[in-house]
Formats: structure tokens, sequence, C-alpha cells
């Protein structure tokens, strides 16, 4: 055990050596302060045109509306303006305002816009060469002629990975309140949250709508980023074993998520992408009751078939890391 606690130790300190942890807090330095500018000028500009969230609101049924007049527009869309439309009048029936500026608020939007791809490219930029890195420096032949079994190498390589991927997501969720609630305050930890929505074709039940505070909704937000990063993290660990090269292990990785955010736009009637894990990485979307890419796919179904690929990738990567040749 003892010994395994060192490895870890020695593959955290590894990392953090790279410096790209500090990397990816810099990126978070930069870009969600743009974000921040760019969401206080929506809502100035709201505010100069709306006396009230309700006109607000009500302006935005009417655009939705008499974009789905158009035949120009496919179907799939209009499938996912029918169901915004209903999810905004039920807002307006219950009178709660559905996008009160608030640091809380813009962090919940920035997790949900960035769970399929800008943090999915932020966690393959600190683990994509975790051991093809070591084959291009030559320091894997080194740590592997040492008295300690594969599996545990492998292990704390996996564990110092975990650990980095949940300091990423928390310091997002933390810069991302911190700087905005700069701008638009540091409340709304209580205001309420609807949830709960089913999507059923292009109807959303609301049998199962109910609200929560604000701040219990950013957790659960929070915690399915983590799962869906930690997915792509296994997945990343995988290709870098069975990938000599660091360069082609991280390229492999992000065209696989990046078809993945096009397949989700495009392939409605392609039933068998919902197997995909990118497909499926925006489990965020299941909390607002946005509609799947692909009908059939629900929250459960994309838990599941995530969990599935970290599993296998697990899989895969301990049998070749401990009875492949990894030296030559």
């Amino acid at each position: 055990m003892n010994r395994l606690v060192a490895l870890v130790q020695n593959e955290t300190l590894k990392l953090w050596l790279k410096k790209r942890f500090f990397v990816v807090i810099l990126i978070l330095l930069v870009l969600i302060p743009i974000f921040t500018y760019a969401e206080y000028k929506v809502v100035e500009n709201h505010a100069d045109h709306f006396s009230d969230w309700r006109n607000r609101v009500l302006q935005q049924i009417a655009d939705i509306e008499n974009t789905l007049s158009s035949d120009r527009i496919p179907e799939e869309w209009k499938r996912s303006r029918r169901i915004a439309v209903q999810q905004l009048q039920y807002y307006l029936d219950h009178d709660v305002n559905p996008s009160v500026p608030s640091g809380v608020t813009f962090t919940r939007e920035f997790l949900d816009n960035s769970i399929t791809l800008f943090i999915p490219m932020l966690i393959l930029s600190l683990g994509s060469d975790i051991v093809s890195g070591e084959r291009t420096s030559g320091t894997i032949k080194m740590l592997l002629t040492r008295p300690v079994r594969r599996w545990k190498i492998l292990l704390s390589k996996l564990l110092a990975l975990m650990l980095y991927v949940s300091l990423t997501i928390a310091i997002t969720v933390l810069l991302c309140y911190l700087i905005s609630g700069f701008v638009f305050g540091y409340g709304g930890w209580t205001a309420p949250v609807f949830t709960g929505f089913e999507v059923q074709g292009s109807k959303v039940s609301l049998d199962a709508v109910y609200i929560i505070p604000q701040w219990r909704y950013l957790l659960m937000q929070a915690g399915l980023c983590w799962f869906s990063a930690m997915t792509v993290a296994m997945l990343g660990l995988m290709v870098s074993i069975l990938i000599r090269s660091t360069a082609a292990s991280m390229v492999t990785m992000m065209a696989g998520i990046i078809a993945g955010t096009i397949l989700s736009s495009m392939s409605s009637s392609w039933t068998s992408a919902k197997y995909l894990f990118s497909v499926n990485l925006k489990l965020t979307g299941y909390l607002d009751g946005s509609p799947p890419p692909i009908e059939g796919m629900s929250l459960h179904f994309s838990l599941i078939l995530l969990a599935v690929w970290a599993v296998a990738a697990l899989i895969v990567s301990f049998r070749v890391f401990t009875k492949g040749d990894i030296l030559n």
C-alpha cells in the first residue's frame, strides 16, 4: 500500500512538473472573463429593450414560433424549438424567471455549454500522453525495470489522472463563479430552478417536473460534468497506451470528440450513433429538458453507455499494459 501511495505521488508530481495544469488554469483565466463580458452585453441589451423578464420570454416564444412557420428549417430543428416553447411557457405559467443574471447562473450556463468540447479538450491536454509521452522520452523503460508490478504503475497513473480531472472541474466551477459574480453578483444560490422535464417525441411531459434550489442544480451539473470528463480521461489513457506517438494519441482523441459534437447535430436519423461515447457526453442537457440528439436516449442510457465505454477502456488499458510489449 505504501508503495502504491509513493507511485501516485510520483505520477502526480510528474503531471505537476509538466506545467500543463497551470496552462489549463491560465486558459480559464483568459476565456472566462471574455465569456462573462459577452454575457454582460447580452444582459445589458435585454435591459434596454425589455422592461421585465416576462416580456423577454414572451418575445423569445414569439421569435421561435415565427421560425417554425418556415419550410427551410429541418424537422429535427423544429422539434427542439417546439420543446423550447413548451418549457418557456411553463416558466411563464409558474412566474419563475429562467435566467436571473448571477454568478451561479453564469456558471451553470458555462458548464452546460462546455461539457461536450471545451472541458474534454482540457482533460486531453492533461493526460492524453500519460503513457505515450514516457515512451517518447524513454522514461518508461526505467519505470518498468523497477521491482513493481505493472498494474500498480498503471493504477498510480490512473489515480493521479483522476485527481487532476477532479481539480479541473472544481477550479472551473470556482473561477466561473468568482469572475462572473464580480459582474453579476454572488447571490442566486437559492433561486428556483425547474428540472425533471421528460421529452416524448416533440412534446414535453411536465408530470415529473419539480423545483430545486440553484445550488443543488449546480452540484448536479458539476457531478455530470465530472462523469463525462472522467470517461474521456479513461479513453485517453487507453489511446495513450495503444498508440506510441504522443501527437497521434492526442489527435485521435480530439478527432473522436469533435466528431461526436458534429454527429450530435447531424445524426438524428442514424440511430446507431447513440452508442458512440462522444454523442452521449452532454449529460447536463437531461437536467433542463433539452431534446437528446437521437430519439431513445435518456440520462440513464447515457450514464450506462459512458460507464461501459470507461470500463472497457480500463480493461483494454490494463490488459495491454501488463501483458503487452511496452518497452519496444
